[in-house]
Parts: structure tokens; C-alpha cells; sequence
């Protein structure tokens, strides 16, 4: 349960925050957001305010953000469905009923034939079944669309739609959501840092500050304040050496001496097991002692900056790997999040904090790499659109979009499969 929870929090606090920038932005664009939804499946509540339709899903897993316009925007009508229509004072429909769940009095029936809701807004039809005479109706500008599952959103004529936004504003609303999740990061950084009162920096020797309970450093009699003194032969001063040595070798035996507190040496044996993570990497559970430096305000600060800048250029290191020499153990989708939820939920809270922020980093990257389906790739566009003076058309950005979409949901299917083989099955 403790897993479960960390995992929710985690997850769909950074999916939410990166849609929240998309939400904010939008709105301050002029373009119509149609529904910000909490969660993802079927509806539990929604309620409008100002256009937009507020959602409380039954996942509690992220979020999502409809814009009136977007590739995720879906069509309202079509020929021969059966709907209902509200109208004003003035004879102007105002609420179109599409949802079989829900009846309103005095609203008329119609079977639709032909719909305009961009640029006339107008409905045409049979009216309580009669197809002796079709009937027009005029449609409000902010009339709204009761859809199938209850929920009650706007319509969206051209004026409020993401296209006709300026060329900037959409760039803003593409680039706000991974801008969100590096804003998330920083600050969590920040609130570690004052619930710490200041950072614990490594200490690099070779001096073992922790070991992983039933680990191959366990079972082999190594303590917390031994120092390994040598690695095959080959002698180490620092952390960073001895686990090269290690990592290096998984599943081979190795013959380490090692230094007590009291400097006594001794010699033992011990084999490196390749993580769940990665299967070319050994580890023993040893962790590194660190040392307490307490930190002003602006250095905690500070501090919040440094470790949001240095996440994010290990993780732009981590992609150079990726492309140098591509592996699915490289890559990881939700059931790795859930593995290291596991982990982090039976470290405490800033340790869950700490998880969150890295995670809010990679997501923020991850989500402008330019391909299509991206934020990158959507700003990739905009970019063209501004150096070619107009945009593409609608049906090759989709066409694009789409390919970008398919090759992306291949891939998290395949990442998700191999995180679950990997953890799960093996």
C-alpha cells in the first residue's frame, strides 16, 4: 500500500504539473481548454467553470489537458445520431445533449444530417423523427456539448482554437509543460534542502558508509566503516575507482582486501550481482558515507539550482548513451517507476521528494527531445512555421503527428514488457 501511494503521488503529481503548464498557458493565449481532467478512465465528477470542464477521473494516475484544435481533440457529431438540442429565448441552441445517460426537459430531439460547429454554427436534421422537413438550427458561440460520458464541455468555433492562437503563444502552451516540470524540480530541491537544513556532500574515499541488507557485501562480512583497500589487484583511493572495478565485473568473483577501523586488513571473496536495471552492471550493496554541510537561505537555495541543473545533464549524458548504443534496459516506463517507488517509499519522505524531483527533470526532458508526438516535435513545428512564414497544413501535421504517436506507443509498449520481464518474470 505504502508503494501504491508513493507511486500515485509521484507519478501523477509530475504528469499534473506538466499539464497544469500546458492548462495555464493555453488559457492565457485566448485558446479554449475544454476540459482539465484529474486522473484518466471514466468520469466520477466534472463541473464547469469559465469554459473549461474541471474532472475527477477513476485513475488517480496523472492527467491530461484538451485544447479546443489539438491532435487529442475529438469530434463532436456525425450524420444520423440521435441527439437533443436546449435553446435560448432567442431560438439559438445552446446545449447539445449527446450522453444517453442524461434526459433534459423540454429539449428537443433531432437526428442529425449536417453540422457546422467551426465557422457557421449551425445544426441541420430531422426533428422528432419527422423527415418530411429538415430543420436548421443556429448555434450559440459558447453553446456546449454534453459528450457520452456526462461530461460538459464547449464547443470550439475557429476563433478559440489552438491554430488561430499567434505563433508565440503556441510555442509558450508547447514549451510550458516540460518548463512546469523543471519548475517542479527546483522547488522540491529547495524544500529538501530546508527540511535538511543544508545537503550532505559524498565523501569520496573508499570508506563504506552503509551496506544493503543480504547484498553480496553482506554475506561476505563487510561492514560500515571498512575501507577497500584493493579490487583484483589492483588498488583503489577513491569511490568512484572501486566501483568502476566493480560495476565492471558482474558475476565474476572478485578478491578485495579491506581495511577495518582499526586498520587491520583482510582478504575476501566476493561476487558482483548484475542489477534488475541493467544486466552489464555489478554491484555488491555497498553506499558511500556522506558528510552534513549546513547550507544559509540563499545557499539552499542555490543548492535547489545546482542539483536541477546537474540532474538535468546527467540525464542529457544518459541520452548520448542511449543513442551511442540503444537498449530497452536503458529505457524505463511505469512499472520501472513502480520498482523504484517501491524502493524510495521505505526511505522516508525527502527521500520520496528527491525521486520526484529527478523524475520531473526526466520527464521535462525526455518531453522536448523533437520528435513527433512530443513537445518537442510540436515545438519543432512551430519553429518551421517561423522560418517558413506559415505553418504546415493540418492533414500533414496530423499525418506527421500520427506516425510520431504510433512508433512512441510501440515503444512504451516494448519498454513496459521489458521492465516487467525484468522484474517481474526473471
Amino acid at each position: 500500500m505504502k508503494t501504491i501511494i508513493t507511486f500515485i503521488f509521484v507519478f501523477g503529481l509530475i504528469v499534473l504539473v506538466h499539464e497544469f503548464g500546458h492548462f495555464i498557458f493555453a488559457k492565457r493565449g485566448g485558446i479554449l481548454v475544454r476540459e482539465f481532467s484529474i486522473g484518466m478512465g471514466p468520469k466520477l465528477f466534472s463541473h464547469r467553470v469559465n469554459g473549461t470542464a474541471y474532472s475527477i477521473r477513476l485513475l488517480p494516475i496523472g492527467g491530461y489537458v484538451r485544447m479546443a484544435g489539438a491532435g487529442d481533440d475529438e469530434l463532436e457529431l456525425s450524420p444520423g445520431l440521435p441527439i437533443s438540442l436546449v435553446l435560448n429565448d432567442i431560438g439559438e441552441v445552446v446545449r447539445i445533449n449527446l450522453s444517453k445517460k442524461i434526459a433534459i426537459p423540454n429539449s428537443i430531439p433531432i437526428e442529425v444530417l449536417e453540422y457546422d460547429l467551426e465557422k457557421e454554427l449551425l445544426i441541420r436534421g430531422y426533428e422528432n423523427r419527422d423527415e418530411s422537413i429538415i430543420k436548421e438550427f443556429k448555434v450559440d458561440h459558447d453553446a456546449t456539448i454534453i459528450e457520452e460520458d456526462g461530461v460538459e464541455v464547449q464547443i470550439a468555433p475557429l476563433d478559440v482554437q489552438f491554430q488561430s492562437a499567434k505563433l508565440g503563444r503556441r510555442l509558450m502552451t508547447n514549451f510550458a509543460g516540460p518548463l512546469n516540470n523543471f519548475i517542479l524540480a527546483f522547488v522540491l530541491f529547495v524544500i529538501v534542502a530546508f527540511l535538511q537544513g543544508g545537503t550532505y556532500v559524498p565523501n569520496h574515499t573508499t570508506l563504506i558508509g552503509g551496506i544493503e541488507q543480504n547484498s553480496p557485501a553482506d554475506k561476505a562480512g563487510l561492514k560500515p566503516g571498512d575501507s577497500i583497500v584493493e579490487v583484483s589487484g589492483k588498488k583503489v583511493s577513491t569511490f568512484s575507482e572501486m566501483s568502476k572495478e566493480i560495476s565492471d565485473k558482474p558475476g565474476k568473483k572478485l578478491r578485495i582486501i579491506v581495511k577495518n577501523e582499526k586498520g587491520i586488513n583482510r582478504e575476501l571473496e566476493i561476487t558482483p550481482k548484475a542489477t534488475k536495471i541493467d544486466d552489464k552492471v555489478g554491484q555488491i550493496g555497498i553506499m558511500m558515507t556522506n558528510e552534513f554541510k549546513p547550507l544559509s537561505f540563499f545557499g539552499k537555495i542555490k543548492l535547489g539550482a545546482t542539483q536541477t541543473v546537474a540532474n538535468s545533464l546527467s540525464i542529457f549524458k544518459a541520452l548520448g548513451d542511449l543513442i551511442t548504443g540503444f537498449s530497452l534496459n536503458k529505457l524505463g516506463g511505469p512499472v520501472m517507476i513502480f520498482k523504484l517507488s517501491e524502493t524510495v517509499s521505505q526511505s522516508g519522505f525527502i527521500s520520496i521528494l528527491i525521486f520526484t524531483a529527478t523524475l520531473s527533470v526526466n520527464l521535462g526532458i525526455m518531453n522536448l527531445i523533437p520528435l513527433p508526438g512530443l513537445d518537442g516535435g510540436k515545438i519543432l513545428l512551430n519553429l518551421y512555421e517561423g522560418v517558413r512564414g506559415k505553418p504546415l497544413s493540418q492533414e500533414k501535421e496530423m499525418a506527421i503527428t500520427m506516425v510520431g504517436v504510433a512508433v512512441l506507443a510501440v515503444l512504451m509498449i516494448a519498454v513496459t514488457w521489458n521492465d516487467f520481464h525484468r522484474f517481474f518474470i526473471r
